[in-house]
C-alpha cells in the first residue's frame, strides 16, 4: 500500500511518502529557504574561468551559479546557432564576461559551493519533459515493457518537431496521445510566455519559479500507484483536486483532507520514524542493526548481528542478516537523502553465491528509488561500492544544526523543528483543555533566534488555537521544550 501523506505547517511543508506502512522519503520545504531547483534565471557572466573550462553567473542569489562548458554550448541565445565541440572549444568563445544570459538550475547550492546551471532550458511536465533546446527522444528507464516504449517512441515521434526534444516520464505509461498532447501544450505555452519574460528587466532575475512542494509531489509522484494522498490544510487540498482534473479525474476520490486536530504525522506514526532517521543506529527486526555514518566525502554504513543468533547455523545467519540489511539500507538512502559514494560493510560472508545473493537483493531494493543509483560491486576487502547522485541537502542537514555549546562536534535540531514541536505542545493543548495561555521553558539559545525570525510564525500558532505563547529561560537541553505553566495569563506572568 503505497500513500503519501502532506503536512502544511506554519513555517514549513513536509511529504512523507509511503510504502507498505514504512516511510521511504521526506520532503521538506520552508518558506524562507525555497528551493531553486528547476528556477529559471535571467543571469549575468561575472567572471570567466579557462582553466575550468566554466563560467560564474550572478542569478541573484547569495553564491554566484556555476556554469560548465558542456552546460552552455547548445543554447541559442548564446551561440547564435553556430555548431560546437564541447571537447575543444574555449570557454570563452562561448560566453563573455558581462552577457546577459537564461539559464536553469540543476544542482542546489550545497555547503560553500553555488548552485550549478546551464542554459538547455527544460519543463518537466506530467507526463513529458519537454526540451526547447534539443532533439533528443527518450523514454524512462522505469518503463520496461518493450512494447510501451515502442508505443511511447512513436507518440513523440508524431508530437515533436525538429525544434525540441521530449522525454516520456513514467507516468506516461498507458496513456493516450491526446493526453500526452495535452500536457505538451501546456508546456510550450509556459515556454512562450518564458521567451516574453526574458526580454523584460535587467539581469540577475527570476523569470520562472519551480512549482511549490505540494504541487510538485502531485505532479512527479501522485498516480494510480498511489492509494491515498492525505493532506491537513483545506486550502492547499481544493488546489490539489483542481490541479489533478487537468491530469485525471478518476484519481480524485484518493485525495482526502485531514480535519482532525492532532498532528497528521504524529496521526499516521511518521514523526517517529523521521526522529529515528536521524539516529546513527538503525535496528533491524530480526535484531540486528546497521550504523551509518554520514561524511561530507562519503556514507560509510556498517552491517551487525546485533541480537540476531539464527536458527540454525552461523553462515545462515549472517547471510540471513545480510539480506534484511540490504533492505533497509536502500530505505534508509532514500529516507535520508544520501548522496554521493556509499561503501557497505556488510557481514563477511563464506561463499561468493552469498556475496551475489545479497548485491541482488540491494539492486531490487533501490529499484524503487527515483533518484539514480550504482552498484558498482563489492571490493576485495569484502566492501560494497555505490553511488547516489546527489539531490539537495541530506536529511540531517536539513533538520539538524551544529551545537553551540561544544564547539560544534554535536547536533541539535533546527530552529524550525523547535516551532514544530512548539506547534505540535499547542495543538495537543487545545484538543484535551481549555487554556488560554501556556508558558514554555526553553533553552536561550533558542529563546533568542525564536524572537528574532520566528514571531510570525509564533503569532500564527497562537491565532490558529486561541492560546498564547510565553517563553522563559531556562536550562534545559537545547533539543527540548517543557510546559512550565498552563493557566491565566496573571499565573504564568508571576512565573515570568
Amino acid at each position: 500500500m503505497n500513500e503519501i501523506i502532506i503536512d502544511v505547517g506554519v513555517n514549513q511543508k513536509r511529504a512523507a511518502i509511503m510504502e507498505n506502512n514504512q516511510l521511504v522519503e521526506l520532503y521538506i520545504e520552508r518558506k524562507d529557504t525555497k528551493r531553486t531547483l528547476g528556477n529559471i534565471y535571467k543571469g549575468r557572466v561575472v567572471n570567466v574561468l579557462p582553466g575550468m573550462q566554466a563560467a560564474f553567473v550572478d542569478i541573484g542569489l547569495a553564491k554566484n551559479a556555476f556554469l560548465y562548458v558542456a552546460d552552455a554550448v547548445s543554447s541559442d541565445d548564446i551561440i547564435d546557432n553556430k555548431t560546437f565541440d564541447i571537447n575543444k572549444t574555449p570557454i570563452q568563445q562561448v560566453v563573455k564576461k558581462g552577457q546577459e544570459i537564461i539559464v536553469q538550475v540543476i544542482k542546489e547550492a550545497y555547503g560553500s559551493k553555488g548552485a550549478r546551471v546551464t542554459t538547455q532550458i527544460t519543463f518537466p511536465g506530467r507526463y513529458l519533459v519537454y526540451m526547447p533546446s534539443t532533439e533528443y527522444i527518450g523514454i524512462s528507464r522505469k518503463i520496461t515493457d518493450e512494447k510501451e516504449r515502442i508505443r511511447l517512441k512513436d507518440i513523440a515521434e508524431i508530437l515533436k518537431d525538429d525544434k525540441f526534444g521530449l522525454i516520456m516520464r513514467t507516468v506516461a505509461e498507458g496513456k493516450t496521445q491526446e493526453e500526452i498532447d495535452k500536457d505538451l501544450a501546456y508546456l510550450k505555452k509556459k515556454h512562450k510566455r518564458i521567451l516574453r519574460e526574458k526580454n523584460l528587466g535587467k539581469a540577475p532575475k527570476i523569470i520562472y519559479e519551480e512549482l511549490d512542494l505540494v504541487e510538485r509531489v502531485v505532479r512527479d509522484i501522485f498516480s494510480f500507484k498511489t492509494n491515498k494522498l492525505v493532506i491537513n490544510n483545506w486550502d492547499k487540498y481544493n488546489n490539489i483536486l483542481e490541479q489533478i482534473e487537468a491530469y485525471n479525474n478518476m484519481l480524485s476520490d484518493r485525495i482526502e483532507y485531514f480535519d482532525l486536530k492532532q498532528s497528521i504525522f504524529d496521526y499516521y506514526r511518521i514523526q517517529a520514524e523521521i526522529d529515528n532517521a536521524l539516529q546513527k543506529k538503525v535496528w533491524l527486526e530480526s535484531g540486528g542493526y546497521l550504523v551509518i555514518d554520514e561524511t561530507e566525502a562519503l556514507t560509510v554504513i556498517d552491517v551487525n548481528t546485533g541480537k540476531y543468533i539464527g536458527s540454525s547455523n552461523l553462515e545462515d545467519t549472517v547471510l540471513q542478516t545480510n539480506i534484511e540489511a540490504s533492505c533497509e539500507i536502500a530505505r534508509q538512502i532514500r529516507l535520508r537523502n544520501i548522496g554521493g559514494i556509499i561503501i557497505i560493510d556488510f557481514i563477511d560472508m563464506y561463499s561468493d553465491e552469498d556475496d551475489k545473493q545479497v548485491i541482488n537483493e540491494l539492486e531490487k531494493a533501490l529499484k524503487n528509488d527515483r533518484i539514480r543509483t550504482t552498484v558498482l560491486g563489492m571490493t576485495k576487502l569484502g566492501l560494497v561500492e555505490m553511488t547516489r547522485k546527489k539531490t539537495g541537502k541530506r536529511l540531517s542537514a536539513r533538520l539538524l544544526r551544529a551545537c553551540p555549546s561544544c564547539e560544534d562536534t554535536g547536533k541539535i535540531f533546527s530552529e524550525y523543528e523547535i516551532v514544530r514541536k512548539i506547534e505540535n505542545e499547542v495543538r495537543r493543548i487545545s484538543m484535551h483543555t481549555c487554556v488560554n495561555n501556556v508558558l514554555f521553558a526553553i533553552h536561550p539559545y533558542f529563546h533568542d533566534i525564536l524572537n528574532k525570525r520566528h514571531l510570525d510564525d509564533l503569532n500564527k500558532i497562537s491565532d490558529a488555537f486561541n492560546i498564547n505563547i510565553y517563553f522563559k529561560d531556562s536550562s534545559v537541553d537545547l533539543n527540548e521544550i517543557k510546559i512550565l505553566k498552563m493557566g491565566s495569563k496573571k499565573e504564568i506572568e508571576k512565573l515570568i
